[in-house]
């Protein structure tokens, strides 16, 4: 008997002291259920589980967004705002500036600090203000409420406003944990982009006027090396990627594969006269539509005899035309290789940081039009203990490009 005048249940028969009798008076301890998996009724199938990834991932995106606009619209409104009201309110200087129509939702957030203060909540001390405590909309009051002193910063209210209002929407969305719709997520992503140029993001990346620098990109870009996008195939790449801004106002152009047709077929031969014309250096290497290499190819991917060789042969022979036309042909070398076609590769500007390469590799069964595609961002670079560390796939590619060129023999 112990002090609680409990007393353990009775073992099991058969060992000296048990008894399937239970004394009067003692409390028997229940025996463990066995444990159950979720049944069917509660489970979910393949299709509700990608469904919840879908709206996971689509928040997540969205989230980003919306956190780096609140930081720099913070950032903002201390910058204007702070030098104006903290010479003679000191700490309570939001509080101020919030004035008689901002007491409500100013007074909630010095609340919320103070809460968050007693629990610990505030891991930075920087985060310890009442602006870190205001939401969105609370901030773009202030910046309504005080236009005049942001004026000389901002040229158009009404396009801050607009961008604003169509972000409520998707926050409103993502604070609550529903689905979002990938229609809303682009127009969140449209409207952060332009809230943040206007606003000064400080993300000047030489190569985003051709390939614009996505959010996500620029947080967690140096866990992917140089690599900003993936396609399965070169259809999708040229639904978010088209040809003209893939070489459009380009100022050099490398390109070697077997027949280079997202050039040769997507991009008009007078653009590329345009382009030549305007100062743009172009290299082409073709595969040697005579070679050996072409019909290997033509067995792996089981088509007939000479079909590979005759497409590659006209591609090089409108090249030939396009050339023909420029009055510095020099500007524009056409050559051929003899080796085995391991990966095609479209290098824009890639002498300088602004460079952008499309990169697939030659799999045994598979066209190029439908082989995965590479979109890589030239100039990516990360520090590690304070040395700056090149981990990018771009040079890799642009390497390869030169040696083979080395071997090549022109196309007269």
């Amino acid at each position: 008997m112990g002090s609680g005048g409990l007393e353990l249940p009775p073992g099991d028969e058969g060992h000296e002291g048990n008894s399937t009798d239970v004394p009067p008076g003692t409390v028997s301890l229940a025996r463990p259920m066995e444990t159950h998996s979720i049944g069917p009724e509660l489970d979910w199938g393949a299709e509700a589980w990608h469904e919840v990834r879908t709206r996971a991932q689509r928040a997540g995106r969205a989230y980003i967004w919306l956190n780096l606009v609140e930081q720099r619209l913070r950032a903002v409104v201390a910058a204007v705002l702070r030098p104006i009201y903290e010479p003679v309110h000191g700490d309570e200087w939001v509080v101020a500036a919030a004035g008689p129509a901002g007491q409500e939702w100013v007074h909630r957030a010095v609340a919320v600090r103070e809460v968050s203060r007693r629990k610990g909540y505030l891991l930075d001390p920087a985060d310890d203000n009442v602006l870190s405590f205001l939401t969105l909309p609370q901030l773009r009051e202030l910046m309504v409420q005080h236009w005049p002193c942001f004026e000389p910063y901002i040229d158009e209210r009404r396009d801050v406003e607009l961008a604003l209002d169509e972000l409520e929407v998707t926050r409103n969305v993502v604070s609550r944990n529903r689905a979002l719709s990938e229609a809303v997520l682009n127009q969140a992503e449209r409207a952060s982009a332009r809230l943040l140029e206007i606003l000064g993001s400080g993300g000047d990346v030489p190569s985003a006027r051709r390939l614009p620098v996505d959010a996500v990109e620029d947080l967690v870009g140096d866990r992917y090396a140089d690599v900003v996008a993936v396609h399965s195939d070169r259809v999708r790449l040229m639904r978010q990627f088209p040809a003209e801004d893939i070489f459009g106002g380009a100022r050099r152009l490398d390109a070697i594969g077997i027949g280079l047709n997202l050039l040769v077929q997507n991009f008009s031969g007078r653009r590329l006269v345009r382009l030549a014309e305007g100062g743009c250096r172009v290299r082409l290497l073709f595969l040697n539509p005579a070679s050996s290499a072409v019909k290997r190819r033509e067995r792996e991917l089981g088509i007939k005899r000479g079909e590979l060789s005759r497409a590659v042969e006209m591609n090089i022979l409108h090249m030939r035309r396009v050339r023909g036309r420029l009055r510095d042909p020099g500007a524009f070398e056409i050559q051929v290789y003899d080796e085995t076609p391991r990966f095609t590769a479209y290098l824009v500007d890639g002498d300088g940081s602004d460079g952008i390469a499309v990169v697939q590799s030659y799999l045994r069964r598979t066209r190029g039009m439908e082989a995965p595609v590479l979109v890589l961002r030239n100039g990516s670079r990360v520090v590690k203990s304070g040395e700056v560390d090149e981990v990018g796939l771009f040079g890799t590619y642009r390497e390869e490009f030169e040696a083979a060129w080395v071997d090549s023999r022109p196309v007269s």
